[in-house]
């Protein structure tokens, strides 16, 4: 069996890890592409929503380099992610492409149904073994955030643009030939050195943005149009309100790999304005967002892929979350017919109102 799985940011190095130390052969596929996406809006249907069209996309890549199983993790609630899985998996085989599907299902639909479809995928292999290729490819998932952080911090800030991320996307290559956590320790240290000596200014306005919304857009560059990296050439120190290593941690393992628990910080956030769970991230797009406002950021953007519901919640109580908190949002939805040029108008509009609303009004702000 040769196993594969969509992109989703760096998840491919997170994933590559913990399957191969099971002893599983991967494919990664490609990296995301017009052509990646071309395939997906030409076999999908036209109203699913745009993460649906580049998974796709992904696996028919994946196959045409010999893949014929893909891993997935699933859903509840209102969100159509949990389906993506079974769609795709008929989509294929009506194109003739016969793949074997593994959906791993969130822990809260029941224990024994997620052990079952661990042993699904690992076989014979030992649960010891199956704990030391989660532990191996969490660390990666952690340490990559850590170098993002840093990223963030310094895009607006570095001399030549650029810079930055290209010592990054190096850095990802060393952390995923890292076979244990002598040699991943080392990679990111090094990783980590770099980064720190690249040349900055920091005599200019650095603006603060918080990043919010759905999660395929929030860590998948493609889909976003590379948002979060024009910001930071504009100007703006970019935080998320979600990471890799924090979706594993909360989503997969309820808290167990870690302390930090954001998601639950946020929902407690949320309860004035949206005190009830509607799929997806919605509500922890509005929890952020006041976090957001309390720590002192200028602006929130929301990514979403056109049609999704449970953003579509959220982008209605933004206005609410504005008038109480004093922070402006901009919404931008994301599909196949989204154009760069366009959304590089809105970003570079939206930097400039932020800096002159910092100039102008920034004492009478009410901090909710």
């Amino acid at each position: 069996m040769k196993i594969t799985f969509p992109h989703m940011g760096h998840t491919w190095v997170v994933m590559k890890a913990l399957l191969e130390h099971l002893g599983l052969d991967v494919v990664v596929p490609p990296y995301s592409s017009k052509r990646t996406l071309s395939l997906g809006v030409q076999h999908a249907p036209e109203f699913a929503c745009l993460p649906l069209k580049i998974n796709l996309g992904n696996l028919i890549e994946a196959r045409e380099l010999g893949a014929d199983a893909f891993i997935m993790a699933g859903g509840v609630g209102p969100c159509r992610f949990g389906l993506y899985a079974q769609l795709e998996k008929e989509i294929l085989y009506d194109l003739g492409y016969t793949y074997e599907s593994l959906v791993l299902e969130p822990p809260d639909m029941g224990i024994l149904k997620f052990l079952k479809e661990v042993r699904q995928i690992i076989g014979t292999v030992s649960w010891w073994r199956v704990w030391q290729s989660v532990r191996i490819a969490y660390r990666k998932a952690y340490l990559i955030d850590e170098l993002e952080r840093v990223l963030q911090e310094l895009r607006p800030r570095e001399v030549v643009k650029g810079t930055a991320d290209r010592i990054f996307s190096f850095s990802l290559s060393t952390i995923d030939r890292a076979k244990n956590n002598d040699d991943l320790n080392e990679a990111f240290g090094l990783a980590k050195q770099k980064l720190l000596h690249v040349p900055t200014d920091d005599n200019q306005i650095i603006l603060k943005i918080g990043l919010v919304g759905e999660i395929y857009t929030l860590l998948e560059p493609f889909a976003s149009l590379e948002i979060e990296k024009k910001l930071g050439y504009l100007g703006a120190h970019v935080n998320r309100s979600l990471y890799l290593s924090e979706w594993i941690n909360e989503h997969l393992f309820h808290g167990f790999l870690g302390k930090k628990n954001m998601n639950r910080q946020f929902k407690d956030y949320s309860y004035p304005f949206l005190n009830h769970f509607v799929g997806g991230h919605g509500q922890e797009s509005i929890g952020a967002s006041v976090a957001f406002a309390k720590e002192g950021y200028d602006g929130i953007v929301q990514l979403a892929p056109l049609t999704c519901m449970p953003e579509i919640v959220a982008h209605t109580i933004f206005p609410k979350v504005t008038k109480e908190c004093g922070i402006p949002v901009l919404t931008i939805y994301l599909d196949e017919q989204m154009g760069q040029e366009g959304v590089n108008t809105r970003l570079e509009a939206f930097t400039d109102l932020l800096r002159k609303k910092r100039a102008l009004l920034d004492p009478l702000r009410t901090i909710c």
